[in-house]
């Protein structure tokens, strides 16, 4: 019984063997990558704030909330890697409101997502009651529901780790560097994760690819607006990307755990690190690229955004 209590290896534990040049490395490398994606995000989320008309359509409404969710869990995300970089241990408490805050927004993307496709879905099949389907106060009412049900995720989690504490004793210094499976260690958990990912991504895979199936069966129609209908179906297809990214980023730790029986200490840094960029942070930033340069209304703003605040900060230094 006790063995099962122990916390799971933690793949931080190799980074003391490795070379500090490339530990440092790869730590401005990760650094610099999610600075800039939160920068170029912060700077699309008051895009979207800018104009009236972003503030009354849903569609940037829904997409305002997603960039949101993936630029706020860039933050506790380069904290638990900066303190896997420098290998400072933190309370077992510290470490929970980390983690917490990273697992929280998680669900976020993906039923945004799925809301995002239904609106697409609405506007091409049903364009004459799509107004009043998607309006400023119902879509605020989607959102609300989408934070509420990640809000209860993370309450389930909060119970059950209530419910650990009570029947076990436990050390409260972490004796790992702190992380999602070092604070999550208990097997219940990791059967709970692999049920609600599975769940969610396959009701909102669902959501997605049925949207465009019913698009694209309005794209045959003679009657409809094709360049509408082709325009829904590629930003949907994008969706089922983007959703397709975020699975993957939720298989991280499964992925780096797999490799970490089967490579050396100095290999597993390379891999862990190159993972850390290609499936925790390109994901949640690819939702600027995609949407923010895709969408002609906002790209001119976007880039004019960007130029002018870059030049400010040049002369700035100036």
């Amino acid at each position: 019984m006790l063995s099962l209590l122990q916390p799971k290896t933690n793949i931080t534990t190799s980074l003391p063997g490795s070379d500090p040049y490339e530990i440092l490395f790869f730590g401005l490398l990760i650094f610099g990558s999610i600075c800039s994606f939160f920068y170029i995000n912060c700077v699309l989320l008051f895009t979207l704030r800018s104009k009236q008309v972003f503030c009354e359509t849903s569609r940037h409404i829904l997409l305002f909330n997603l960039i949101f969710g993936d630029t706020y869990q860039q933050v506790p995300n380069l904290l638990l890697y900066l303190l896997a970089c420098l290998l400072l241990k933190i309370p077992y408490y510290a470490c929970g409101v980390l983690v917490l805050f990273s697992v929280f927004i998680e669900s976020v993307s993906p039923l945004t997502l799925a809301v995002m496709s239904l609106e697409r879905y609405v506007s091409v099949c049903h364009p004459l009651r799509h107004a009043t389907i998607f309006t400023v106060r119902s879509t605020g009412t989607a959102i609300a529901a989408v934070w509420t049900f990640s809000f209860i995720y993370i309450l389930i989690r909060v119970f059950m780790l209530v419910y650990l504490f009570a029947t076990i004793s436990m050390n409260l210094q972490m004796n790992d560097f702190c992380s999602k499976e070092g604070f999550f260690f208990p097997p219940i958990f990791d059967e709970f994760e692999k049920v609600y990912v599975s769940t969610l991504f396959l009701s909102v895979g669902v959501a997605i690819i049925g949207s465009y199936i019913g698009v694209a069966r309005v794209a045959r129609s003679t009657s409809t607006n094709k360049e509408s209908a082709k325009k829904a179906l590629q930003t949907l297809l994008l969706h089922l990307i983007q959703l397709t990214l975020v699975l993957t980023s939720s298989l991280f730790s499964t992925i780096i755990i797999a490799i970490a029986r089967t490579v050396n200490r100095s290999a597993l840094l390379r891999v862990y690190n190159i993972c850390f960029v290609l499936l925790i942070i390109l994901p949640r930033c690819l939702g600027t690229l995609i949407y923010g340069l895709k969408d002609q209304t906002i790209r001119p703003v976007l880039l004019k955004n960007l130029c002018c605040r870059w030049r400010t900060s040049v002369v700035l230094k100036k």
